[in-house]
């Protein structure tokens, strides 16, 4: 389930935008957001395990009397999830529309519609379908990892710096930043802590062993994928270029069987998404800090008006957004949010000092690149990104004493 969470729809979504930045260095983006995720992933395992409970950075800051930090936080939070359901419809949207070409309407009719059959789906009660995500993360990563390997034993490695410009090693850590959102899924699984099975020895293995294999993913997907079609060719078709790499290695057959992945991959990644930032906002709402109208549960005690406004939110993105601007303005949010619970583990001194402090550092040092890449190349997107953390922190009081 970590591992779903995470590969979800990602690596469809970001391989275009990281070979953008990082060119033939996309490989040791991964690898570097990798780091992050394992870190913040303990960081979450050894919070969860001091608290004897789950629910993420608001369920942690609250257990240290920090309710009005909890609060503006998640507000950013769930901001961050919104976006990545946007990422994931709108590259939903975009493979679709590249093997029916019916015209430029289809990807953000396509976008609203999967988001509109999720959002049905969950406010009767049929969401939450274990045995199909196990299902679905196997073929996906068959899938992945066999397309990979066509390109790998083509064995090209000037092809991964073909048709692009190289801007060095350190490019590599703006496009860890920028993709980030790709293995932001993990922290999902500890909203469920009390119904795993010895949490304090099965979680802190099930996220680093999860982590661990998603990088494994990563790395080979995007050298193989550069070697198959050429990094130039990623680029140019950022929004769809597992597919074209799919068609490069079987034909029209390939084209299908990665078009049907992907479909697969962002329909339960927006599932799972939806499922669990839905419960987050109700949980947020009972301890105030949300309005208490999403804190409302239908006659199948689902949160129906968060899962309404959530799906409703992100449609309004993905149809309005560009995928770049989307996958690093979602990958903003996560990077600030595991920061702060690295540096909550170390204050807190949850598990090993030296590994919380690694994860604080390596957080923050990726929000920082992050942050600045936006100021450079995306201010409007930094922008809107300010306006509402500067809402959730000064505007979140007034606008809740309204509501009440």
């Amino acid at each position: 389930m970590a591992v779903g969470g995470m590969v979800g729809g990602g690596i469809f979504s970001t391989l275009g935008v990281v070979i953008s930045i990082a060119g033939q260095w996309a490989w040791l983006s991964f690898v570097a957001a990798g780091l992050v995720a394992l870190a913040s992933g303990y960081s979450y395992s050894k919070l969860a395990d001091k608290y004897g409970e789950g629910g993420g950075a608001f369920t942690f800051l609250r257990e240290i009397h920090k309710e009005g930090f909890a609060g503006s936080l998640s507000w950013v939070l769930i901001l961050g999830y919104i976006l990545t359901n946007s990422v994931y419809a709108y590259t939903f949207g975009t493979y679709l529309a590249h093997v029916f070409d019916f015209g430029p309407w289809l990807p953000r009719a396509a976008a609203i519609s999967i988001l509109a059959l999720f959002v049905g789906l969950n406010l009767r009660g049929v969401g939450e379908t274990s045995g199909a995500e196990i299902l679905f993360v196997w073929f996906k990563l068959i899938v992945l990892v066999g397309l990979a390997c066509f390109g790998i034993f083509k064995w090209d490695p000037g092809q991964l710096s073909a048709g692009v410009q190289d801007h060095g090693i350190p490019a590599a850590i703006f496009g860890a930043a920028a993709v980030f959102m790709a293995y932001e899924g993990f922290q999902l699984l500890t909203y469920d802590y009390e119904d795993i099975e010895n949490p304090k020895k099965t979680l802190p293995r099930a996220l680093i062993s999860s982590i661990l294999v998603v990088i494994v993913v990563y790395v080979v997907v995007a050298l193989g994928v550069a070697m198959l079609i050429g990094a130039g060719k990623v680029v140019e078709n950022e929004e769809v270029a597992l597919s074209i790499a799919g068609k490069q290695a079987l034909g029209t057959t390939g084209l299908i069987i990665v078009t049907i992945a992907a479909a697969f991959s962002t329909g339960s990644a927006i599932n799972s998404t939806l499922f669990a930032t839905a419960r987050l906002a109700k949980t947020v709402a009972d301890h105030d800090e949300l309005p208490k109208s999403l804190a409302h549960e239908n006659s199948k005690e689902i949160p129906d008006r968060a899962i309404i406004g959530l799906g409703a939110l992100s449609a309004v993105f993905a149809v309005f957004g560009n995928l770049s601007s989307l996958v690093e303005a979602a990958s903003l949010t996560f990077l600030f949010t595991f920061a702060t619970v690295n540096v909550l583990a170390w204050r807190e001194k949850a598990g090993h000092r030296f590994l919380t402090a690694s994860g604080a550092v390596l957080a923050t040092t990726a929000t920082i690149a992050l942050t600045i890449r936006l100021f450079r190349e995306q201010p409007w997107s930094l922008a809107a990104l300010c306006c509402v953390t500067l809402i959730a922190v000064f505007g979140r009081p007034y606008i809740l004493r309204r509501q009440s």
